[in-house]
């Protein structure tokens, strides 16, 4: 596996298959995989990203830590780093692991480490972190994720798991044969499908829309943004205010309710619930009958119209999507609610191509035929460490070590963490109001961080470990949403002293006596090779390793896609049970309704947020941000990539914003403005479109953190997002991110532009010299 000078090899990321272009060492271009057939654009970032200014070097550790000077004098993010051997920098993170466990007891480490990390299968940063610190005695953890903890905590009520959510979608093929009408709440944004966790061998989401519009397959797109819908699908834009979803969805079922024109066989049979969902849309309780005039207030979407919606649902086999993002906002889960109780009530669960569907576009493989089966993954065995929080309740706990909450009817205390160790991902992408996680990140004693590239993370840790990049390393790319296996060969050599995870655990658990039992006596190749000689005994028809390590890429036949959501419940209820507490689907839910949660009352309601355009909030801040998944990188991967930079405005990152609302404020395209509200502010370079609706305007997520600190105040430079968004779970049930609710106010910068930074390396000492690199 030695490399050669110049040579072109295959690779695999979560963006797609690409054709590396290495010479002297070096890669130089990125040629898409020729049977891709609508590849992403994202990877022409990785030819001067991978090996630039931004990549870390060799161990570093920060100078306040190391020094044991006050945290206060030199706050995390701001200190500069001082460069130590590898095996000082081991030695002190197997020293520190063993002191925190000692004193404090394991459960004062914290590794959610969310991310997405390498596409590998063996080298997935998550993985490893997971495996090595459980058995060392394991590590509180965290549970579910930012992208759906809404929909993962409601939907087992209603449907008694997690499909049509993160599995078992009805498939696209059975949409065009089948369906009729598309209602995409949040539409169908090609920008997300672009992704897939674990790779992507062949783009299908356009491709599956064109052949749903071609078999007669009507869409409306119910966004506040017309682009949520790709510009060669024809579809009907119905502009929807920003976190109204739920309100629109149950006025639909009160008209069908109204109209005698639901499915009432398929509501007495499969569900349960429907005489208190009914009551609450009468207003039996409230006085408020949810009908179309009700909505139309709401929404902004004309009585007419919500009208001639519900004749079209009851007319038409429908299929109902909701986005993930549309949940991730205060009160995220009655959106998911509603939308299953609309599908009910038109009967068309469980039929070929109708019911309802969480998350089409989000991922390139939503919708695309499952294999069936599960490919193997590294062990990571069990965690002896009980404690666990909701993924986004990590700034609560580290500011409130101690404190109750409540989350899906239990009643918890956070815990007291005393070492943070990370690895993949970036919480300063991830999490909401970063000021507020600033704050947060300087009460552990010790962050420990592995990672490529000089992010926020690494800019807010104490011991930094840096680590290769998929590209410098042997690994496998199994995805089970796609009938492609690649062999990740190493193309790169190492840059300058990074190691690999695997090496890095390794080598600190040979100092606490277990690397035996982390490695158990293989090397990182030698794994690789062990996790797809468990894929051949899922899949016999695979070729032996050796081929498949020459052909580096493996295609194989795909089930027939003929699935539906519910089919083997509605075919037999008796035999196929729902894991409900009724074994049907839950319009009302006695356990839910049990907890005594105001916000979630046991069925789909519309509870108004603090913070959307029809709040008292507005008439401050008048502009619903939201912040989409950017088009032009994965989260904040390769920010500094030049795809991401090509795309930015005076060096920052793009608003997309309404003439009108410009206007108002004096603002051209190309200006850059300040962005703020109560809890931050940040800069953005602005770009025009009517494509949206009066009132509303889109920052991207993914801008590395840049922050300006003056005058007791942080002013990010780049233009993220998330120094806006408030850090408040959805409701008690889920815990899950509310970054979608999000007032701010625009105005134009007339001050001097400051210089980013984001991409310039923090200051490096050497030990002796005590002088800048």
């Amino acid at each position: 596996m030695s490399l050669s000078p110049e040579r072109k090899i295959l690779t695999s990321t979560h963006w797609g298959i690409y054709e590396l272009h290495i010479e002297n060492s070096a890669l130089v271009a990125v040629k898409p995989w020729a049977e891709d057939p609508e590849p992403s654009p994202i990877g022409q970032s990785l030819p001067g990203a991978i090996d630039g200014p931004v990549r870390i070097a060799r161990p570093l550790i920060r100078k306040g830590w190391l020094d044991k000077t006050s945290r206060e004098a030199t706050p995390r993010g701001r200190d500069a780093f001082i460069e130590v051997s590898w095996d000082e920098a081991l030695g002190i993170v197997a020293a520190e692991l063993d002191r925190v466990r000692q004193q404090y007891g394991n459960q004062a480490i914290y590794a959610g480490s969310y991310g997405w990390a390498s596409a590998g299968r063996f080298h997935h940063a998550q993985s490893q972190i997971h495996r090595f610190l459980n058995l060392i005695g394991g590590y509180t953890s965290s549970e579910n994720t930012y992208s759906s903890a809404a929909g993962e905590v409601v939907l087992p009520y209603i449907i008694g798991n997690q499909y049509g959510l993160v599995s078992h979608y009805t498939t696209w093929e059975q949409i065009a044969s089948h369906g009729e009408l598309v209602l995409a709440f949040g539409g169908l944004p090609g920008r997300n499908s672009q992704i897939q966790g674990g790779g992507v061998g062949r783009h299908l989401h356009n491709a599956s829309l064109q052949r749903a519009v071609e078999q007669g397959v009507r869409f409306i797109n119910l966004s506040p943004c017309r682009d949520d819908m790709p510009e060669n699908i024809p579809s009907e834009w119905l502009p929807l205010r920003p976190t109204t979803d739920s309100a629109l969805l149950l006025a639909l079922c009160y008209e069908l309710i109204q109209q005698q024109r639901y499915d009432k066989a398929f509501i007495e049979r499969f569900t349960v619930g429907f005489e208190q969902i009914s009551a609450y849309l009468r207003g039996d309780n409230d006085g408020i009958v949810k009908d179309a005039a009700w909505a139309a207030a709401i929404c902004q979407i004309p009585e007419a119209k919500i009208r001639e919606l519900a004749d079209l649902i009851a007319s038409h086999r429908t299929m109902v999507m909701v986005n993930w993002a549309i949940q991730r906002a205060e009160f995220g889960e009655q959106p998911y609610w509603a939308a299953v109780t609309l599908a009910a009530l038109s009967g068309d669960i469980g039929l070929p191509g109708g019911g309802f569907g969480f998350g089409y576009a989000c991922l390139n493989g939503v919708g695309q035929n499952e294999l069936g089966y599960r490919w193997p993954s590294l062990p990571q065995g069990k965690n002896p460490v009980a404690e666990s929080i909701p993924v986004a309740r990590l700034a609560d706990m580290l500011l409130a070590p101690g404190d109750e909450y409540d989350f899906n009817g239990m009643t918890r205390r956070y815990p007291d963490i005393r070492l943070v160790y990370w690895a993949g991902g970036n919480p300063f992408h991830h999490h909401q109001d970063l000021n507020r996680l600033v704050k947060a990140w300087q009460q552990p004693e010790t962050i420990i961080v592995q990672e490529p590239f000089w992010n926020a993370t690494a800019r807010h840790g104490d011991i930094i470990l840096p680590v290769t990049t998929s590209f410098e390393r042997n690994d496998i790319a199994l995805v089970n949403r796609d009938n492609t296996i690649v062999a990740m060969k190493k193309a790169l050599p190492a840059f300058r002293e990074a190691r690999d995870d695997y090496h890095i655990f390794q080598s600190i658990a040979q100092q606490l006596g277990i690397e035996e039992n982390f490695t158990l006596g293989r090397t990182a190749e030698e794994w690789v090779e062990d996790l797809y000689e468990q894929s051949r005994k899922r899949n016999p028809l695979l070729p032996p390793f050796d081929q498949f390590w020459q052909e580096e890429v493996v295609t194989f036949a795909q089930p027939a896609s003929h699935y539906n959501l519910l089919e083997d419940f509605r075919a037999d209820p008796a035999r196929c049970p729902l894991m409900t507490a009724s074994g049907r689907i839950e319009l009302y839910s006695q356990p839910v309704a049990d907890y005594g949660y105001t916000e979630c009352p046991g069925h789909a309601v519309w509870r108004e947020p603090e913070e959307w355009l029809g709040a008292p909030l507005a008439r401050t801040y008048p502009i619903h941000l939201l912040s989409p998944q950017p088009a032009d990188k994965l989260h904040s991967q390769y920010d500094h990539g030049k795809v991401s930079q090509s795309a930015k405005i005076h060096g920052r990152n793009r608003l997309l914003m309404h003439p009108l609302d410009a206007q108002h404020r004096g603002i051209v395209a190309g200006d850059v403005v300040r962005i703020f509200n109560s809890r931050g502010q940040c800069l953005a370079g602005v770009k025009l479109s009517d494509a949206m609706m009066p009132g509303v305007a889109q920052l991207p997520t993914g801008a590395w953190f840049d922050p300006l600190y003056q005058d007791g105040e942080c002013l990010d430079k780049q233009g993220n997002p998330n120094v806006l968004t408030q850090d408040k779970g959805s409701s008690r049930l889920s815990q899950g991110p509310s970054c979608n609710s999000l007032l701010v106010e625009i105005e134009r910068y007339i001050s001097r532009l400051p210089e980013i930074t984001a991409f310039t390396p923090p200051q490096i000492l050497r030990r002796c010299q005590n002088v800048k690199e």
